[in-house]
């Protein structure tokens, strides 16, 4: 049915849809379906799954953790291969991805691995990417999965591809960041519509830039705002209305976390900061959660809760102690980030 106009409403605004018999929030642009069930109810339990990655040789092992729930990383399964700089993720709410990363001799690598989050096990092949790399950036919504950026030897790329998640098969050209960009801070996507790459990366230089892109679309990206710092190799999450980034390097491991909202373009603010200095981690979101996973020394997984701001929590450690993996989580209609 169609609802009487009211004007727009403001971000963050709930109804009921009784054509749905489903409760939605407004994002500035779109009503999105709210799931009202928990964590436990949903498909999978609310997982984030981190994979690959080094310490210091290069491992295919796979972890996940229940994001509603603090404690210490138990064993998935394994990558297709061994390799680090494991940057781009997806998910749906039944299937995880991982790819690209990076493997001596072989280079940077075009591998695209997919698992189902709700049961444990090994890899399954998906396709290639359209261009091998790492340290590329990720966002995607439940049907959608997009990567951006990245390093093709010896080359910083711009490029941006995309794959349909609930498929299998090679990657497509969807258009290019506003700069070629390796090891940008994150890819983050709140309400399955837009992706937001906060592209704290090197051009070779540093940048403070962030981009966003319409996800269901192909296109090139567009000016986002700015990040209050310029650090690379940062951990993130999201849900329907925020997105958190946490660490990063800048001739050191730092401490900050910042947030923006997704739907409304503008400069990051400042969250708090972690239980200590980390970067080259990767992060996994529910629709109240964030956890940093991996990165460098002391190895620990911090969390924060995303509507308010403050210090992260520690939540647990790996039982695999390592950095520069890949991550994503299936916790809220697809929210999918990789570092």
């Amino acid at each position: 049915m169609e609802y009487p106009s009211l004007g727009t409403p403001p971000a963050g605004s709930i109804r009921f849809n009784t054509d749905s018999s489903k409760m939605e929030i407004y994002n500035g642009e779109a009503w999105w379906n709210i799931d009202t069930t928990s964590p436990q109810e949903q498909t999978g339990g609310g997982r984030g799954l981190y994979g690959g990655g080094q310490n210091p040789s290069y491992t295919d092992t796979v972890e996940y953790i229940t994001i509603s729930t603090t404690g210490d990383s138990q064993d998935f399964g394994n990558l297709s291969s061994n390799r680090t700089e494991q940057n781009s993720g997806w998910a749906s709410r039944t299937r995880g991805i991982l790819a690209g990363g990076y493997q001596h001799p072989t280079g940077r690598m075009n591998i695209i691995d997919y698992f189902t989050i709700a049961s444990t096990g090994n890899a399954t092949d998906f396709g290639d990417m359209t261009v091998g790399r790492g340290r590329a950036a990720s966002a995607s919504s439940n049907t959608r999965g997009c990567s951006a950026g990245g390093y093709v030897a010896p080359t910083i790329s711009n490029v941006i591809d995309y794959v349909t998640i609930s498929s299998t098969g090679d990657s497509k050209d969807f258009g290019d960041l506003s700069t070629a960009m390796q090891q940008p801070a994150l890819g983050l996507v709140g309400d399955g519509i837009r992706g937001v790459i906060m592209c704290l990366g090197e051009t070779p230089s540093k940048v403070n830039t962030m981009d966003y892109i319409q996800i269901a679309t192909t296109g090139n990206a567009s000016d986002f705002g700015d990040s209050t710092v310029t650090t690379t190799n940062a951990m993130q999450g999201s849900n329907a209305v925020r997105g958190i980034l946490m660490g990063g390097y800048d001739s050191s491991s730092q401490d900050t976390i910042e947030y923006i909202t997704i739907a409304s373009l503008g400069n990051a603010i400042d969250f708090g900061n972690l239980t200590a200095a980390d970067s080259y981690g990767a992060g996994v979101s529910s629709s109240t959660r964030v956890v940093s996973m991996g990165g460098q020394s002391p190895y620990s997984m911090d969390y924060v809760e995303i509507m308010t701001t403050g210090n992260a929590i520690d939540f647990g450690d790996l039982s695999t102690l390592r950095g520069e993996g890949g991550s994503c989580s299936n916790s809220h209609g697809g929210t999918s980030v990789g570092t």
